[in-house]
């Protein structure tokens, strides 16, 4: 087995701090040694790290690559998405099957198996978006919690498409409460929503901004209110996804307070975007288009809540919901009719050096960071110590990091497979400059070394930040 050493680096990890060399032999961590205990390793390979943080690769729980939505695709592929991933210093995603109405959970599994196997620069897992919960989808969700696929996405909005009722939630959460399946939720009111929309339109109010002004803040918290209740009510640990707003999160820190298996992730378009880029006109009125994601983005008076919930815990992940659209011929679609701009932003390649910007920025320590980017998903979703660590045993995803590099945020110099940047012209302090996926070198200064089909599938055990 070839081995690799990284030398005199500063390891960051979600419990500690400090300067040591890292040995990796074959796929794995196998050793972290200080002064005399590392003066003897040898290695075919040798990484000097002066000056760098030595930091596990990213765990992005939350991507949609391929994904059909409103007449369209998401338009990174897992080859493209994982490389661009891999460029960013992440090197775990968890994507998400889709079951199609009136279809097996099985089909949509092996629908997304089939998009994915030999096509991943990194290591991947998947989710399972339950959108027709029946007798059958139910007794489905214990075989997959045996095949690693141990999340469940239910959507309270998107009436027609994924939407749940009520009912429906409460029997897949009694189910997950059973197998150990844990339930993710979309929590915005989608049948309140759809009126909104309507009575927006029907009053001429068809620009990108009034996708913001339908999508009410106080939907989002009455939807994560009732999810928490519906939780408390089937016994089940609940993940709340892309939590944008405020009340929410007062929803998700209350019923933390009262001891409740309830946790939250964010994304960095709510931390560093807001309703003033939905408002964007541009050229032609319709620049706003760009920052349509649902949730969406919130007034920037919200950003102090999430980066408090964050620092206290009420918030425990950073995800990226990335699911890009190119602006040409996709976000088109809506001119005309906010209703109909496909719902998704690009960002699996800048959620690493966002984060790192705020710790450069003090909102975060740089611990936190490697908690909630890397650490806390992997523990979430039953990757752990796997992935998210730099520890014996661990696979040996690792990122040199080089916390002085300075770079501007661009479309022209991106490797996503859109044709915009949410964050374009955006100034970021860090950056990775060596990333190892499972002991193999994919980046390194600047050049791509991976290939298509490094990525395996990981099969994931339940939920281990319950324990």
């Amino acid at each position: 087995m070839s081995r690799t050493l990284i030398k005199g680096g500063l390891v960051v990890t979600a419990a500690e701090e400090t300067v040591a060399d890292v040995l990796v032999e074959g796929e794995r961590v196998v050793a972290l040694g200080v002064g005399e205990v590392a003066e003897g390793w040898t290695a075919e390979r040798v990484i000097d790290a002066t000056g760098c943080y030595v930091i596990p690769g990213g765990v992005d729980a939350h991507t949609h690559m391929e994904l059909p939505f409103g007449g369209t695709f998401a338009s990174d592929t897992f080859e493209t998405g994982t490389r661009a991933a891999a460029w960013g210093g992440t090197t775990t995603i968890v994507d998400f099957a889709v079951q199609s109405v009136g279809a097996s959970l099985r089909e949509g599994l092996d629908a997304w198996h089939a998009k994915a196997q030999g096509n991943c620069a990194i290591d991947y897992a998947f989710h399972m978006i339950l959108a027709d919960v029946t007798e059958d989808s139910l007794k489905e969700m214990d075989l997959l919690v045996g095949e690693g696929v141990t999340s469940f996405k239910l959507f309270m909005a998107y009436p027609g498409v994924f939407y749940s009722d009520d009912g429906r939630i409460l029997r897949a959460m009694q189910r997950g409460a059973d197998n150990g399946g844990l339930i993710m939720m979309h929590a915005e009111n989608g049948i309140a929503i759809d009126v909104l929309v309507e009575q927006a339109l029907a009053a001429g109010k068809t620009a990108p901004r009034y996708h913001g002004e339908v999508r009410r803040e106080l939907l989002e918290a009455e939807a994560t209110h009732r999810a928490i209740k519906l939780a408390q009510v089937a016994g089940a640990p609940l993940y709340v996804v892309h939590v944008s707003a405020e009340s929410a999160v007062a929803e998700l820190a209350a019923a933390r307070d009262l001891g409740l298996p309830v946790f939250g992730e964010t994304c960095p378009q709510y931390l560093f975007l807001s309703t003033d880029n939905l408002a964007e006109e541009g050229a032609d009125g319709f620049e706003g288009a760009k920052y349509v994601c649902s949730t969406p983005l919130r007034p920037r008076e919200h950003q102090a809540a999430l980066w408090r919930g964050l620092r206290t815990n009420d918030l425990q992940v950073v995800s990226t919901d990335h699911c890009p659209f190119c602006f040409s011929g996709q976000k088109e679609l809506g001119r005309g009719d906010f209703s109909k701009i496909p719902n998704g932003l690009p960002g699996v390649e800048n959620r690493m050096d966002l984060l790192h910007q705020a710790v450069v920025d003090g909102h975060i320590t740089r611990r936190r960071w490697i908690e909630i980017a890397c650490a806390t998903p992997a523990r979430m979703f039953g990757l752990y110590p796997r992935k998210g660590t730099i520890a014996p045993g661990a696979d040996a995803d690792l990122v040199v990091y080089d916390p002085q590099a300075v770079q501007t945020v661009s479309a022209a110099t991106h490797h996503m497979n859109v044709d915009y940047s949410a964050y374009e012209g955006r100034r970021l302090t860090g950056r990775a400059r060596t990333v190892l996926s499972r002991g193999t070198v994919v980046i390194d200064g600047g050049a791509y070394l991976g290939r298509a089909g490094h990525g395996r599938f990981q099969p994931r055990a339940t939920c281990q930040y319950l324990h």
